[in-house]
């Protein structure tokens, strides 16, 4: 497992240097599905359609809303929080989950994003990775409880799209956080 882990940041870093060396924005993210390895994307990449969603009015991600210079939007799925370097979940986290997996259940055509997301510190590498794992742990206890994986999607933001950006653990706090954006699913997809 720890080699796993040297493997994954190792290949963030070369991945973030590779972008930072040609992108031409600053938001990045790791786009991780249950079928493929960590991937950088940039905002550059996702408005050429790389990414998954195009439409950024439509998609209520964090990172199409601070491109639009909007805050990002509320809806009916609930945001968890973790504590300092932790993926782990929490009985408030755990229970949050399955109020969302409830209405997920509901709305049998919702599928959801979950974005990983990270306090500044530590390296880049390292909360991209840490915002995927945190992504993944709700993924893995939304399964759990009986939602399809083809319906959810993980991407980690890491440090890169915080909720304050107050250097108090307050808002530490409030940054460390998986956030649901639901989507209903496509006509024919």
């Amino acid at each position: 497992m720890k080699d796993e882990l040297i493997n994954g940041c190792m290949a963030l870093f070369v991945g973030a240097v590779l972008v930072a060396g040609c992108a031409t924005e600053t938001a990045k993210k790791t786009e991780v599905s249950s079928v493929q390895a960590p991937q950088v994307t940039t905002g550059a990449q996702a408005s050429t359609g790389l990414a998954t969603k195009s439409n950024p009015s439509q998609t209520g991600s964090s990172l199409d809303a601070l491109r639009e210079g909007k805050s990002p939007a509320s809806g009916p799925l609930k945001d968890i929080n973790f504590d300092f370097d932790s993926y782990a979940l929490s009985a408030a986290a755990r229970s949050i989950l399955q109020t969302n997996a409830a209405w997920l259940k509901t709305n049998p055509a919702a599928q959801v994003e979950i974005e990983g997301h990270c306090d500044e510190r530590g390296t880049t590498e390292y909360n991209l990775a840490l915002g995927a794992k945190r992504a993944r742990s709700a993924m893995d206890y939304l399964v759990s409880l009986g939602i399809s994986p083809s319906r959810i999607k993980t991407v980690s933001y890491g440090e890169e799209l915080p909720l304050c950006k107050e250097k108090s653990e307050d808002c530490y706090r409030k940054s460390r956080r998986d956030r649901f954006v639901e989507a209903r699913a496509r006509p024919g997809a």
